[in-house]
């Protein structure tokens, strides 16, 4: 595998402001990249079939469901948000309202969105560490989240993360999650 880095990225290799960062993204399309808080690069890599059906299941029912409410849009595992906190991170699938949308610019719209969605999935994959997983769900939290779901299919189990709460709850076989917060009214059928 080869990474091409852009001059911009070539001569600041400390910590990738947000252009730069953009810059090494748009110049590797065939490469997903994550950004934690610290400034590190992470390569993330593909999901295989099992997990994409499972993205693209919610991500769908998510998408739907938004359409018909009218108070946000729901975004699919191929975006990335620039967070407050500055980690650059995809969701499986995430929902941002109407209002947040509304702050950007069209040029902050175009590239990596500069805010928190108020809601966001994570679909384990079979490769993923719960603890990995976990970590990413608090950086999530931690920037602004309101309602998070770390979906672990294999072992039919939901982690429900709640803004403002330290604890999170753990659901085990369940064939319907029903939203809440900023997302009540969605429902999503495993």
């Amino acid at each position: 595998m080869q990474v091409v880095l852009p001059e911009q990225a070539l001569s600041s290799l400390r910590i990738l402001d947000d252009e730069a960062y953009w810059e090494l993204c748009a110049a590797n399309p065939d490469i997903r990249f994550e950004r934690t808080a610290q400034g590190e690069i992470v390569i993330v890599p593909p999901v295989g079939g099992e997990g994409n059906y499972r993205n693209v299941k919610v991500s769908t029912q998510l998408d739907n469901w938004a359409d018909k409410d009218g108070r946000g849009k729901a975004f699919g595992p191929s975006v990335e948000f620039i967070l407050p906190r500055g980690a650059a991170l995809s969701p499986d699938a995430s929902w941002v309202s109407n209002d947040r949308l509304a702050k950007l610019t069209k040029e902050q719209r175009r590239k990596f969105p500069p805010l928190c969605p108020e809601f966001v999935v994570e679909v384990m994959s079979p490769s993923d560490r719960l603890k990995d997983a976990k970590a990413k769900m608090l950086e999530w939290m931690a920037n602004g989240v309101q309602l998070g779901w770390l979906i672990d299919a294999d072992r039919e189990t939901v982690y429900i993360y709640r803004e403002g709460q330290n604890e999170l709850e753990k659901q085990t076989g369940i064939r319907m999650l029903k939203g809440e917060g900023p997302v009540a009214g969605f429902s999503w059928i495993c």
